[in-house]
């Protein structure tokens, strides 16, 4: 099964200069927040698969027109193709915009997907936003992750988690890929294609 993990940027290869079929090999795809609702439109209708979204701390407009065709995830877990995908999107607070959470607000939000998180017996893949606190995330206060979900890692060692918002531009050292115990995280700047 072959994933296509979106986040930030939209990708000149995908969009300005895509070729017809060239998003045929994907049998998923997943958005981690930041990208332009046409954008999102435009690869799930040339795509054969689905497009699953959470919400950046950019994405206000997707109130007044969401991405059409594609399935928001935010709060929800959801089973496709035998993956069990959690959905929490959103930055850590810094200017009272939509989509930002305090840790305690995203602590709350993570409280109550206990229930489904344990009649699915865990999760496979985690989709954010905003990284983990310590994985990925910036220095700045607009960048910094969630201490929740290093818990939440602990808790259901889910295989995947997935993020956005730290744009590989912000440094060049910055690793793609990090590990937490059975958990992978990988920033998903742009485009990253994953093979499970």
């Amino acid at each position: 099964m072959k994933l296509l993990l979106l986040s930030d940027k939209e990708s000149p290869y995908l969009w300005d200069y895509y070729q017809p079929g060239r998003l045929d090999v994907y049998d998923l795809m997943i958005s981690c927040g930041d990208l332009n609702a046409n954008y999102l439109s435009f690869l799930v209708t040339m795509g054969r698969a689905p497009l699953l979204y959470v919400h950046g701390n950019h994405d206000a407009a997707y109130e007044q027109r969401p991405p059409e065709g594609c399935d928001c995830i935010e709060d929800q877990l959801v089973t496709v193709k035998g993956l069990r995908i959690l959905g929490l999107g959103g930055s850590a607070q810094y200017s009272g915009g939509p989509h930002q959470y305090t840790e305690r607000q995203m602590e709350r939000r993570i409280r109550r997907l206990w229930f489904k998180l344990r009649r699915a017996k865990g999760v496979d893949i985690v989709v954010t936003h905003s990284p983990a606190s310590g994985y990925g995330d910036g220095e700045d206060y607009a960048h910094r992750g969630f201490d929740c979900l290093l818990s939440l890692l602990d808790k259901y060692q889910p295989k995947y988690l997935v993020h956005g918002h730290v744009h590989a531009t912000y440094g060049a050292n910055r690793p793609r890929v990090l590990q937490h115990g059975p958990t992978t995280i990988i920033n998903a700047y742009e485009r990253y294609v994953l093979d499970l």
